[in-house]
C-alpha cells in the first residue's frame, strides 16, 4: 500500500469517527440552545412571517360580523343627528334594537363612566341591553392599584366552572411578567346588571410585546371570567354549558377543544384584517333602522345578522386600542377577540409541534447534512443538498402551519443545518488544508444571512448588545406642544390628538422602511438602515420628512374639524405669536453617520435603539430649526452628501453645535426633486449665490438677493433672517477674521 493510499484510508477512518461526533455535538448544542430560548427572537419573527403568508388564504367564519364605529360614522352622526363625540349611548341602544336577530352582540368598549349626556341615556342603553337578552360587555383586568379588586356579588354574568386544572388554574390569573391580575375595570352598574354576560378584554403579550395568544378565561377574585371571545357563545347558548375540563394539553368545553400553553393562553390562527369579517359601518345600521321606522327600503335588514355573533367596536383613528400582532404592529384590539372566537367556532387553533418530533427532525437534518458534507466528493452536490435541506425546512414549516395548524421550530432547524455544514467545513479545513477550503467558500452563502450568522457565532447577540451601522436618524418635535397641552385641558382629548398625529406620521416613516425607536410625548425618534441594511437610508429618511410635512396640512385640517384643537388652544398659540394657521407644526432634524444599533438594557427589559454622536447631532438639529426659522426640516452635510440630486435643498450657514467643535454645514430640506415647483428650483439657485456673497462679506449685494426671495415668498422666514443679518453687517461689519460660522450655545 502506498503512502497516499494509507493517508486516504486514515482520512476515511477519521471521517467515520468524526461524523457521529460532529452530529452529536451539533445536535446537542443546537437542542440545548433551543430549550434555552436562544432562538426565540428569530423563531417568533419567522412564525409571524408564516402567519402573514397564510392569513389571506384562510376563510373567516361566516358567523361573525363587525360593526365599526368608524370615522365616516362619527362625521355622519355629527351632521345628521347632531351627536357630539362621544356619542350618546342611545346610539348603541338603537344598534341593539336593530340587531335583535343576532345570536349575540358583544361590545369591545368599556362603558366604565356614566354618560356625559345624563342618567337617562345610560338607562336607555341598559334597558336595550336587557331587552336584547344576548348582549355582552367587556371588563378589563390588570394589576393597577387604582381599580376595583373584587367581583361584585350583584353581577349575574355567567362564569366558567373549571375542573381538573389543579395548580395550572392559577396561571389564568397572571398578567405579563407573572404579576397577579388583581384589579378590574367594570362597566357602569346599570350595564353590568343588564348584560347577558361580561367578557374579559385582557390580553397577555409575548415577551417581545406581540399578541400571538389569548386565554379562554381570566381568573379574577377566584372567578373564571370568560374571555370576550368566549362570551358570545355563552350568552347565545351556542356552547354546551359552562363546565371546562383540562387533560394536560387542551381545554374541553362541550364540543369545543381549545389547546393551551403553560400560561393558559392559546395560539391564534389569524386571518388578516378584522374587516374581512362582514364589516358594517355603524352609520349603515343607524340609517337602516331609521329607514325601517319610516317605512322606507333600508340599506340593511335585521335579518342579515340572524344567527351571527356581532362585535361592536371603535375603528376611527385614535379611538381603537392598538395591539401589536403577527399581522401588523398597529392591529385593532377587537380583531384579536374576533380571531379567537373564529378559532373556537372553526376548531383550528395553532398548536406547538411535539418536542420528540422536533428533536427527531433536527437530528435527521444534522446527520444528513454532516454525512453529505463529509462523504460527498463533489462540492457542488453537497452544496446543493444543504441548500435543499434549508429550503425544505422553510417550506415544511410554512406548510405545517398552513395545512396542519402546527408551529414547528423553523429557526432551530435552519441553525442545525447551518451549524452542521459549518462544523464539517471547519473539520475539513483543519484536516485537509487548502484542498477543502473551497468548501468554506461554497457554503458561505448559507451562513451569510445576518440572523443565522449571529446565532451560530454568538447566540447571546439575541439578548443584549449592538453593532455599528451606517444609518440615518430623524428626530421630530411639535412646536409649542406644551402650550397646546396646557390650553387643551382635557386629558382624553389630548391623548386623541397625540394618537391622531403620531399615527399619521408613524405610518409615513414605516412606509419608507424606517424603524420607530420611541415616542417621547409628541416627539418621534426613528432611524433608517436597521434592522435591515438599506443603502439608500438617507434618501428614505429625507423622503419621509418631506411627506410628513406635506401630510401636516391635512393633519391640521382634520384636528380642527374634529375639535381636537380648540379655540382656547388657538388663542394660546396666538398669544405666543403663532397664529399662522398651523397649530401642529413639526420640526425635524436628520443626520447620517455611524451609529450603534441593537438591544440595549437589561436581560429583563431591553429596547432596540440607537446611540452615538451621529444620533446626538440629529437631535440637536431638530432644535436648531428654531434658530433659523426654517420650514421645519434641517439636515446635516453628512446626509446631504448621500442624497444626491433627489431633493430640493438650500444650504444654510456652517455651525458649531454644543459638544462638536468642527464646523458643520446645515441644509434646509424643501421638497423632493421630482415634485419641486420650478419656481422653487429657481429660488434655490438665487439663494446659493446670495449665501456665497454673504460668506464672502459682500453683505449689501447678498441682502438684496435675500430681500428679493423674501418679497417673492413673504412666508420665507429664513430669507428674512438672512436679509436682516446682512443689513446689520452692512451697518456694523464683523470684526477681525470673520469665518461666517454660527456658534450655537444651546442644545
Amino acid at each position: 500500500m502506498s503512502v497516499k493510499t494509507k493517508a486516504a484510508g486514515r482520512g476515511s477512518v477519521n471521517k467515520k469517527i468524526a461524523a457521529p461526533v460532529i452530529s452529536a455535538a451539533v445536535f446537542g448544542a443546537v437542542a440545548l440552545l433551543h430549550f434555552a430560548g436562544a432562538f426565540a427572537y428569530v423563531e417568533n419573527r419567522s412564525y409571524d412571517m408564516r402567519v402573514r403568508f397564510s392569513a389571506p388564504f384562510q376563510r373567516p367564519s361566516r358567523d361573525i360580523a363587525v360593526v365599526l364605529v368608524d370615522q365616516p360614522s362619527i362625521e355622519w352622526a355629527t351632521r345628521e343627528r347632531g351627536w357630539p363625540w362621544p356619542w350618546p349611548r342611545e346610539a348603541y341602544a338603537e344598534m341593539l334594537d336593530f340587531l335583535y336577530p343576532a345570536a349575540s352582540v358583544t361590545f369591545d368598549i368599556i362603558f366604565s363612566d356614566p354618560s356625559i349626556h345624563g342618567g337617562a341615556d345610560d338607562e336607555a342603553f341598559a334597558s336595550a341591553t336587557a331587552e336584547h337578552g344576548r348582549a355582552a360587555h367587556g371588563v378589563f383586568f390588570s394589576s393597577r392599584p387604582d381599580s376595583e379588586d373584587v367581583w361584585h356579588a350583584d353581577i349575574a354574568s355567567p362564569l366558567f366552572e373549571p375542573d381538573g386544572f389543579g395548580g395550572f388554574l392559577a396561571s389564568f390569573g397572571l398578567g405579563q411578567r407573572g404579576t397577579p391580575l388583581s384589579a378590574a375595570q367594570f362597566p357602569i352598574p346599570a350595564l353590568r346588571a343588564s348584560a347577558a354576560g361580561l367578557g374579559s378584554l385582557t390580553g397577555v403579550p409575548d415577551p417581545d410585546g406581540i399578541i400571538r395568544r389569548m386565554r379562554l378565561f381570566t381568573l379574577f377574585d377566584g372567578k373564571a371570567v370568560p374571555a370576550l371571545a368566549a362570551i358570545p357563545l355563552v350568552v347565545s347558548g351556542h356552547a354546551d354549558g359552562l363546565a371546562l375540563e383540562w387533560d394536560g394539553r387542551e381545554i374541553a368545553w362541550g364540543d369545543f377543544r381549545i389547546p393551551a400553553g403553560a400560561d393558559g393562553a392559546s395560539l391564534l390562527r389569524f386571518r388578516g384584517d378584522p374587516a374581512r369579517y362582514f364589516p358594517v359601518s355603524a352609520k349603515n345600521i343607524l340609517e337602516s333602522r331609521t329607514a325601517i321606522l319610516r317605512g322606507e327600503p333600508p340599506f340593511l335588514e335585521p335579518g342579515d345578522f340572524e344567527g351571527m355573533h356581532v362585535f361592536v367596536g371603535f375603528f376611527a383613528p385614535g379611538l381603537f386600542d392598538i395591539f401589536s400582532t403577527p399581522i401588523s404592529a398597529l392591529y385593532p384590539g377587537m380583531g384579536v377577540h374576533i380571531t379567537m372566537l373564529d378559532n373556537i367556532l372553526q376548531g383550528d387553533f395553532i398548536r406547538r409541534s411535539g418536542t420528540a418530533g422536533d428533536l427527531a427532525i433536527l437530528l435527521a437534518a444534522v446527520v444528513l447534512v454532516v454525512a453529505l458534507c463529509l462523504f460527498s466528493r463533489r462540492v457542488l452536490l453537497s452544496t446543493v443538498a444543504v441548500a435543499l435541506a434549508a429550503i425544505a425546512a422553510v417550506v415544511g414549516s410554512f406548510a405545517a402551519y398552513h395545512w396542519l395548524g402546527l408551529w414547528v421550530p423553523m429557526a432551530t432547524f435552519l441553525v442545525g443545518i447551518a451549524a452542521a455544514s459549518a462544523s464539517t467545513i471547519l473539520f475539513g479545513y483543519a484536516t485537509e488544508g487548502s484542498q477543502r477550503r473551497f468548501i468554506k467558500t461554497a457554503f458561505s452563502q448559507y451562513l451569510s444571512p445576518a440572523v443565522i450568522e449571529r446565532i451560530i457565532a454568538d447566540p447571546s447577540q439575541l439578548r443584549l448588545g449592538g453593532e455599528k451601522n451606517e444609518m440615518t436618524a430623524i428626530f421630530t418635535d411639535v412646536r409649542a406642544f406644551s402650550t397646546i397641552s396646557e390650553a387643551l385641558r382635557d386629558p382624553q382629548k389630548l391623548v386623541e390628538l397625540l394618537n391622531f398625529y403620531l399615527t399619521r406620521m408613524s405610518d409615513i416613516i414605516l412606509a419608507n422602511q424606517g424603524t420607530i425607536d420611541k415616542y417621547e410625548g409628541d416627539a418621534i425618534i426613528a432611524f433608517f438602515g436597521a434592522p435591515a441594511r438599506l443603502s439608500d437610508h438617507a434618501a428614505l429618511a429625507c423622503r419621509s420628512a418631506v411627506q410628513m410635512k406635506k401630510a401636516e396640512a391635512e393633519v391640521n385640517r382634520r384636528v380642527l374639524e374634529l375639535g381636537l384643537i380648540t379655540a382656547e388652544v388657538t388663542e394660546a398659540l396666538a398669544g405666543k405669536g403663532l397664529a399662522d394657521g398651523r397649530p401642529l407644526f413639526t420640526r425635524m432634524g436628520i443626520n447620517s453617520g455611524e451609529m450603534v444599533v441593537g438591544n440595549m438594557g437589561t436581560p429583563n427589559k431591553m429596547n432596540y435603539t440607537i446611540m452615538g454622536n451621529a444620533v446626538n447631532l440629529a437631535a440637536r438639529l431638530e432644535g436648531v430649526n428654531k434658530v433659523y426659522d426654517t420650514g421645519g426640516i434641517l439636515i446635516s452635510e453628512h446626509t446631504r452628501a448621500q442624497i444626491g440630486d433627489g431633493f430640493a435643498v438650500r444650504p444654510l450657514s456652517r455651525v458649531r453645535v454644543v459638544g462638536i467643535n468642527e464646523p458643520l454645514r446645515l441644509f434646509e430640506l424643501l421638497d423632493t426633486a421630482d415634485e419641486a415647483d420650478p419656481a422653487l428650483s429657481q429660488m434655490v439657485g438665487v439663494w446659493e449665490r446670495a449665501l456665497i456673497l454673504y460668506e464672502g462679506r459682500e453683505f449689501a449685494t447678498a441682502a438684496a438677493l435675500f430681500a428679493g426671495i423674501a418679497a417673492d415668498d413673504p412666508a420665507d422666514a429664513v430669507a428674512r433672517k438672512y436679509r436682516d443679518r446682512c443689513l446689520a453687517f452692512v451697518a456694523a461689519p464683523p470684526a477681525g477674521e470673520w469665518d461666517a460660522v454660527d456658534n450655537l450655545t444651546e442644545k
